[in-house]
């Protein structure tokens, strides 16, 4: 039976309808999802019921055991991490990117509605991916005799409904302390930094065992009690999610109240924020004065600081950006604790410069907006591509910079070699995007891996090249030296082979 036009079930399906399409447009660029993908996604639910079949059989008779309360609560903090930051991006999606929120608030419908719609369907297209990897597990846990298993589902749906809550109320919040032009910026920066920072966190706490004895003693005797015992309330999320039925019912009552208040107390200035962001658009005045031209520079730094602006007055790609940037922060500790450097700080440096490297040179290279206009200009086309090539490279330089020079002074050798390394990974991401990237809009940047399969690849082997470079030569010793050479020799003569192997297919200007 059909829900009755209008309401919420109704205005539901229609919402869920909207982001399984857009996932396909994302995907493909078609209207729908087609048999293929289809049928890609059936054999990944297929194997991950294979996968979670191996991987529970090994724990037998356990699998009801108190003790997976623990490692069950860790994993449900983890997925809520990321989940706020799929509800940031949702809920930006829905204020100011969807574009139909005014045709149905001037619809007959009531604002309460239109809002508890799409609050739900942000939790549910929060929830989804996570049904899709974690489903499997809890229906092998039920074939294997462990109905309680099957919380799971109820605690996917708990824990995204709880996180749409957060992120609506944070972006709520931000239009009324920032207003909706600034919102949308801190918004979408937010969410790319949410992903990243259980892993941040993780990271820094696991670097931080040489910290304060009086710290560690103190959190011990705070969290000691409570780590060792699964019947702790510490461990409630976890208990739920094995089917404990008072644990279960009581997050269930959480999540219905935290829907309840965010419906009640935010649908109103969810209208008004809406409003805001529809004036988003105006245009500014213009300046008082004449009209003044300001050529104070040379055109290779003109198009270099071109450059720069427009990556800056974009907020999607400063929150991909930034993305990177964040898995800096644990190699910089290691940087700061001189006695941890070695071969993994190496290559980890040179592998993220050159990612970083990659993504820029594919905004400043391969998404021009004006190519035409840059062949027609009375300008010489090898300044141009070397302004370019620099507005690309320079940035991932300037953020080591500073970690380098203090690796250098406390380790000369190891700070010059990584140096190197990173300069010349740098260097040939920058190069081989030039030489085999392809035009394509800015918007594809999420998607810019299968566009161009061949610069992708290219990039992928040389970072590896330059960054197994890094870690033989800081980690060359007397007695690893008769394996190491030869090993640091292939890693040169890939990455050098890469950089030619690009150079024979590079595309001429027309």
């Amino acid at each position: 039976m059909s829900a009755a036009p209008g309401s919420i079930p109704w205005l539901l399906r229609h919402e869920l309808k909207l982001a399984w399409y857009g996932a396909a447009v994302n995907k493909g660029g078609k209207r729908r999802p087609g048999a293929r993908t289809v049928i890609v996604g059936a054999l990944g639910l297929l194997l991950l019921h294979l996968l979670a079949f191996f991987a529970l059989r090994e724990l037998g008779p356990g699998m009801d055991e108190p003790a997976l309360a623990i490692p069950a609560t860790f994993t449900i903090v983890a997925c809520a991490t990321f989940m706020l930051s799929s509800a940031l991006s949702g809920c930006v999606l829905a204020l100011f990117e969807r574009g139909d929120l005014d045709l149905l608030l001037s619809s007959p419908l009531p604002s309460r509605t239109v809002f508890a719609v799409r609050l739900l369907g942000i939790a549910a297209s929060t929830a989804i991916p996570y049904l899709y990897l974690g489903g499997p597990f809890a229906n092998v846990a039920l074939v294997l005799g462990h109905p309680g298993w099957l919380g799971l589902y109820v605690m996917v749906g708990i824990v995204a409904m709880l996180m749409a809550c957060a992120g609506m109320l944070l972006t709520l919040g931000l239009v009324r302390v920032l207003g909706a032009r600034r919102t949308r910026v801190v918004a979408q920066v937010t969410a790319a930094v949410a992903g990243a920072l259980l892993f941040v966190l993780s990271q820094l706490s696991s670097l931080a065992h040489h910290g304060s004895d009086g710290a560690r003693e103190a959190l011990g005797r705070l969290l000691g009690p409570h780590l060792a015992n699964p019947d702790s309330a510490l461990w409630l999320p976890g208990r739920a999610l094995l089917g404990a039925p008072a644990s279960l019912l009581g997050a269930a009552l959480l999540a219905g109240l935290a829907f309840a208040l965010t419906l009640g107390r935010t649908h109103r200035f969810f209208v008004h924020g809406l409003q805001q962001a529809a004036s988003t658009n105006r245009v500014r005045a213009r300046p008082a004065g004449a009209l003044r031209f300001r050529f104070r520079r040379s055109l290779f730094d003109t198009v270099v600081v071109k450059e720069w602006r427009l990556i800056v007055r974009d907020p999607h790609l400063i929150a991909q950006v930034l993305l990177q940037l964040i898995y800096l922060l644990p190699l910089l500790i290691l940087v700061l604790r001189n006695d941890t450097a070695g071969p993994a700080l190496g290559t980890g440096l040179t592998m993220l410069c050159c990612s970083l490297t990659g993504s820029l040179a594919w905004i400043v290279l391969s998404a021009e907006d004006a190519p035409d206009l840059l062949l027609s200009a009375p300008a010489p086309w090898r300044t141009l591509q070397l302004a370019k090539l620099a507005a690309a490279t320079m940035p991932a330089l300037l953020v080591v910079a500073l970690p380098l020079l203090w690796l250098t002074v406390h380790t000369p050798l190891a700070g010059l070699l990584v140096a190197f390394t990173v300069s010349a990974g740098v260097l040939s991401t920058g190069l081989i995007v030039l030489w085999t990237g392809r035009p394509a809009p800015r918007s594809d940047f999420k998607m810019r891996g299968k566009g161009n399969l061949l610069c992708t690849m290219l990039e992928l082997v040389n970072s590896i090249c330059w960054a197994g470079l890094s870690w033989v030569l800081v980690g060359l010793d007397g007695q690893n030296t008769a394996w190491m050479l030869p090993l640091g020799a292939l890693a040169l003569a890939g990455g050098l082979g890469v950089l030619l192997f690009a150079w024979l297919q590079r595309r001429r200007p027309l």
